[in-house]
């Protein structure tokens, strides 16, 4: 692996701000992946510096018009003593438009849940509340190649960062989905070697991402990866990529979306 500084990754702090928000739109993109469009002047200093950014999205409790939202306090978040504390959970900003005060987010509609539950039936008008960016893990576009990999949850990231990188780059992104009716299409201007993998096809194989990462090829230069989706998918992928094809720990980005049996997981996943 050379040192090249350009190639250095940077983490970017920003300011902690809750900000109440109306759905402006609604979109269903596939059966399973809905994007609403939400609005307000709380986004107006707004910042998003990576596409793997995520903000904490909290919803109104039942019956609720709006969500009981925190303040920053002097120790962090302080709720309001009268109310539930809100449901959260964690999405990626999809896409961030200043001007217009636009920010879509992506719900997967996959396990029942309070976020599933709300996103099935969001309309305009309602509100929700975001926190964060807290931070931004910012991966240089000038990588030889990229190689990105993940499951549903993961598609919002993953379509961000094809829209941002830079034409010709050399992109393979390897996606692991229910079936067909799941697969998008991506806006992008790079070389891109698309893998889908459907579940559903596969007769309830539980390594179906990892075969797909076996079978691709890697060429030489200073590549990156980017994964993230079911913990222990994509915890096995990463110890692939390190112990078996050499991938420095250093140029692999691994995110723990989502764990089964388990709710409200997002972790990254490392050493």
């Amino acid at each position: 692996m050379q040192n090249r500084p350009e190639l250095t990754v940077t983490r970017v702090r920003h300011p902690l701000k809750f900000r109440l928000l109306q759905v402006k739109r609604v979109q269903a993109l596939t059966p399973l992946l809905k994007r609403v469009t939400l609005t307000g002047e709380d986004l107006a200093d707004f910042e998003s510096a990576s596409f793997d950014d995520h903000v904490k999205v909290f919803f109104p409790e039942p019956g609720a018009d709006k969500p009981a939202l925190p303040v920053a306090g002097p120790d962090g978040p302080v709720f309001p003593s009268d109310r539930p504390r809100p449901t959260a959970r964690d999405y990626t900003p999809r896409r961030f438009d200043r001007a217009a005060r636009e920010l879509d987010i992506d719900f997967v509609l996959h396990d029942a849940g309070p976020a599933t539950t709300w996103a099935a039936q969001a309309r305009p008008g309602q509100h929700l509340g975001i926190a964060g960016p807290r931070g931004s893990f910012v991966v240089p576009t000038g990588f030889d190649w990229h190689l990105l990999i993940g499951d549903e949850t993961a598609l919002p990231a993953i379509a961000r960062r094809l829209e941002e990188l830079p034409a010709g780059s050399r992109v393979a992104a390897i996606l692991e989905i229910a079936d067909f009716s799941a697969q998008i299409e991506f806006d992008t201007a790079v070389d891109l070697h698309v893998v889908w993998r459907h579940r559903n096809e596969a007769g309830g194989q539980d390594d179906a991402l990892l075969q797909a990462v076996r079978d691709t090829y890697l060429p030489d230069g200073d590549g990156y990866v980017w994964a993230a989706g079911e913990s222990s998918a994509i915890r096995a992928v990463r110890q692939h990529l390190c112990t078996e094809r050499g991938i420095d720990k250093t140029r692999i980005r691994a995110s723990s979306y989502w764990r089964r049996g388990a709710a409200a997981v997002h972790e990254s996943i490392d050493d």
